[in-house]
């Protein structure tokens, strides 16, 4: 299954970078609009597949923790 999931990934991580290289083209204003939807969907569509695959998110603390605060006052 992870297999499956990082492939999916990649061709969207793909598609994404295919769609910005084409923004930098000229384009008309309706090829522009329907690349800048699509663009919306595979970014969409690849946090959604992340967010599924990879469930577990680390995040750091938004304040600093009572050693750094010390650390920066001397």
């Amino acid at each position: 299954m992870l297999d499956q999931d990082l492939a999916r990934i990649h061709a969207h991580r793909s598609n994404l970078h295919r769609y910005r290289r084409l923004l930098k083209t000229k384009l008309s204003d309706i090829e522009r609009h329907f690349i800048e939807r699509r663009l919306a969907e595979e970014q969409a569509a690849l946090e959604a597949l992340a967010a599924d695959a990879f469930p577990v998110a680390l995040t750091l603390p938004r304040t600093p923790s009572a050693s750094a605060a010390t650390g920066a006052e001397r």
